[in-house]
């Protein structure tokens, strides 16, 4: 029995970034892959004009020819009810996670997703620590380093950028790992349930654009503060078998 062609299907969650979307949107149409593609648009109750600017996108794409779905939240949940919507909706033997602030340019997707088509991977990490110090203010390489360190002590692992949004993987391990966070917290929750579940984390360096909190930069402090206590629960959880992935749109 012949296995189903590849298919990468991309979900990019987003709120209030109506100055970006489309630019990230044509982007990832245009972008050179080793694989055909969906792109998923998982609009998260956003308030300042990037609905109605998907919407207008709808109306001018071909359904399915454009390889764009346009999903509408009814209201904002966080970015890991985002993704979990487009992980429910993905249709792809591969899913990647691409920001709509354009702090990650999508062209690097190409080199991400080529060792899961070529086997060599299931999961595929971009780094914006292997290539050096990036172009961040210091107390965001410290925080991300520190997330990074107490990740690998927890896990017994060696990852260099915990909290990268370039999480590439087979789709069947995505929907193993019964993701049930809402807000940034699915960062941590991701690398920590693919690490307890044996799997190994391929990293793969690539550049960003750091963007601050005037320019729309929206996780805090507080957020890091979640993802330790998202990493040290899920290092000590009891062994109990994991519910069934809960539809978020039911939430």
């Amino acid at each position: 029995m012949n296995s189903p062609p590849e298919l990468l299907s991309i979900i990019v969650p987003v709120y209030n970034e109506v100055r970006t979307v489309l630019a990230v949107i044509d982007r990832l149409r245009a972008i050179d892959l080793p694989v055909a593609r969906e792109i998923l648009v998982v609009n998260d109750g956003s308030t300042d004009g990037t609905g109605e600017v998907l919407g207008a996108l709808e109306s001018r794409l071909p359904t399915p020819e454009s390889r764009v779905t346009v999903i509408h939240a009814g209201r904002n949940a966080g970015k890991g009810a985002a993704i979990r919507l487009g992980l429910h909706a993905a249709t792809g033997t591969i899913v990647a996670i691409q920001d709509a602030d354009l702090e990650l340019d999508p062209q690097q997707l190409s080199a991400l997703v080529t060792p899961i088509v070529r086997g060599e991977a299931d999961v595929v990490y971009g780094s914006r620590f292997l290539a050096g110090r990036p172009a961040a203010p210091w107390v965001t390489i410290a925080a991300n380093r520190a997330l990074t360190a107490t990740t690998n002590m927890l896990f017994g692992s060696s990852i260099t950028d915990m909290e990268t949004c370039y999480k590439i993987m087979r789709a069947d391990v995505a929907r193993s790992l019964k993701l049930d966070a809402n807000r940034f917290d699915i960062e941590p929750q991701i690398t920590a349930r693919l690490l307890a579940g044996g799997y190994r984390i391929h990293e793969l360096p690539v550049t960003f654009e750091p963007r601050s909190r005037a320019q729309g930069k929206k996780i805090g402090w507080r957020d890091g503060v979640r993802a330790i206590e998202v990493l040290v629960t899920e290092r000590f959880k009891r062994a109990n078998p994991r519910s069934p992935d809960p539809d978020p749109r039911l939430q």
